[in-house]
C-alpha cells in the first residue's frame, strides 16, 4: 500500500472533514484532536516484529482517536465510515468491512467507545474502544502522562523467568528488578467476563503499530459467551503501585450464523473435515480438522516441499477474504492440525462460501519461503507462492443460510 497521501484520498478526506466541523460534537469528543491526527498522520502498513516469549503483535488494531461524537453517537455515514478506513488507526477496527457492515456494527452495540478513564501517581489509562461480535473480543487502551518511556509494553522479564540458552543474553538484559523499572510501562492484562478470568491461549496483547502510547488486546477464541456480561480488564504499569481496572457493560444484538457442516475431503493420505463455520457482521471464523501428510505438487520436490495446509476462503463472487493473522512455522509440518481462524466478515447476502486449500513453498534446508517479499522497513507485501491443491475434490463448497 502506498505510504503517502494521494490526491484521491485527500479529496476523500473532505466529507470526513465537513462532517466534524459541522456536526454537534458532544463534550470531550475533541475533534480538533481528530482532525489534527487526521492532517498528521500517513499511510501506514500494518506491521508485524517478533517479541520475546511468543508476544504477538495484532493484525489489526483498535484504536481511539474517534471521540464520543463518532461511534458512541451511533452514526457512522457510508461517506464517512469509507473514509475512516482508510485513516491509521481508524481503518483497522473496521477491518474488512464495507460502509454499511461498519453502521451495522454501530447498530448492533459490536463497536462501542466506553471512553472510561482512571489515574495513578500522573499516569492516565483510558479504556477507549471495546469490539464484541459474539466471536473475538478486542479492546483497546491508550495512556497519557509525562516523560513516557518509547513503546507502551513491558520490556522487562521476571526475575524468575527460565528460557532457552539462545534467549539467555537477552533475558540477563531485561531481567530488572522493579524499583530499578522506567515508570510507564504496561504490564500483562488480566481480563474477565462476569468476574471470572479468561483462559485462552489466542489471546494478542501489544503495542498499538498505528498509535503511539496505545495498546490492544484480542481474544480470538472464546468459546460460548453471553450476548450480555460485564467486561473487566485489571492491567498495572511500571513504576505505579496501584492498579488500573475497568469494568464496562457489553450488550450486543447477536445475528451470528453458524454453520457445522461435518464434511470432509480427501486427496490422498491427506483429509480435512470442517467442523464450523460461523459469520458475524464483522467476522468469519473457520473451524476444521486436518489429518495426513499435505500434497506436494512438482514444484514441490527435490530441494524444495510443501508447508503445511492452509485455507482461503472464497465468496460466491469468488472474492477471497482476508485472513486476519497468518501463522507460518519454519519446520517440517505435521500430520493433524486443529485450524480456528479468522477472516473477513462475508458480504451480506452471500449464498455460499468456497474453501480453497493451498500450501506455500520452502526450503527445508532453513524453511525459508519462496516467492515471500517484504519491503524496505520489514512488512509484508507477499506471503510467498501459494500452491492450490490441484484435485478440485479438495474444494468445499458450503451454503451461507439466509441472515
Amino acid at each position: 500500500m502506498d505510504k503517502h497521501l494521494t490526491p484521491p484520498y485527500e479529496r476523500e478526506m473532505d466529507p470526513l472533514e465537513n462532517w466534524i466541523h459541522e456536526s454537534v460534537m458532544p463534550r470531550g469528543s475533541m475533534s480538533d484532536q481528530i482532525m489534527k491526527e487526521i492532517e498528521n498522520r500517513a499511510i501506514q502498513r500494518k506491521t508485524t516484529k517478533p517479541k520475546f516469549a511468543k508476544r504477538a503483535v495484532l493484525a489489526a488494531s483498535v484504536v481511539g482517536i474517534l471521540g464520543a461524537g463518532v461511534v458512541g453517537a451511533g452514526f457512522v455515514s457510508p461517506t464517512m465510515a469509507a473514509t475512516l478506513k482508510q485513516i491509521p488507526g481508524i481503518g483497522s477496527i473496521f477491518y474488512g468491512l464495507s460502509s454499511d457492515e461498519i453502521q451495522t456494527a454501530v447498530d448492533k452495540g459490536i463497536l462501542s467507545h466506553p471512553n472510561e478513564s482512571v489515574t495513578h501517581d500522573g499516569i492516565t489509562l483510558t479504556l477507549s474502544d471495546v469490539l464484541y461480535d459474539g466471536t473475538r473480543l478486542s479492546f483497546s487502551i491508550e495512556r497519557k502522562g509525562e516523560n513516557l518511556p518509547e513503546g507502551s509494553i513491558s520490556p522487562y522479564v521476571p526475575m524468575d523467568a527460565k528460557t532457552e540458552n539462545s534467549d539467555g543474553e537477552w533475558v540477563k538484559a531485561h531481567k530488572v528488578p522493579e524499583k530499578n523499572q522506567l515508570k510507564g510501562y504496561f504490564k500483562h492484562p488480566e481480563v474477565q467476563i462476569n468476574g471470572k478470568k479468561v483462559d485462552s491461549q489466542q489471546f494478542i496483547y501489544g503495542d498499538d503499530p498505528h498509535k503511539k502510547n496505545s495498546v490492544v488486546g484480542e481474544f480470538m477464541q472464546l468459546g460460548s459467551l453471553p450476548d450480555e456480561f460485564e467486561l473487566t480488564v485489571k492491567t498495572s504499569m511500571t513504576g505505579v503501585d496501584v492498579p488500573y481496572e475497568f469494568k464496562v457493560p457489553v450488550k450486543i444484538d447477536n445475528t451470528m450464523i453458524a454453520v457445522q457442516p461435518s464434511e470432509t475431503k480427501t486427496s490422498g493420505s491427506f483429509s480435512y473435515t470442517v467442523k464450523e463455520l460461523k459469520a458475524t457482521s464483522t467476522t468469519t471464523r473457520l473451524v476444521l480438522d486436518s489429518t495426513g501428510e499435505v500434497p506436494a505438487s512438482q514444484e514441490q520436490t527435490g530441494e524444495y516441499a510443501p508447508t503445511m495446509m492452509y485455507y482461503d476462503i472464497a465468496d460466491d463472487q469468488g472474492n477471497i477474504l482476508e485472513q486476519r493473522k497468518f501463522g507460518y512455522f519454519h519446520s517440517k509440518p505435521k500430520t493433524k492440525y486443529h485450524v480456528d481462524e479468522l477472516y473477513d466478515a462475508l458480504k451480506p447476502g452471500t449464498k455460499y462460501v468456497t474453501i480453497k486449500p493451498f500450501t506455500l513453498t520452502v526450503k527445508p534446508t532453513d524453511w525459508s519461503i519462496v516467492g515471500q517479499v517484504n519491503d524496505k522497513v520489514g512488512n509484508e507485501v507477499k506471503k510467498g507462492d501459494k500452491t492450490y491443491i490441484k484435485e478440485l475434490e479438495l474444494e468445499m463448497k458450503i451454503p451461507v443460510p439466509a441472515q
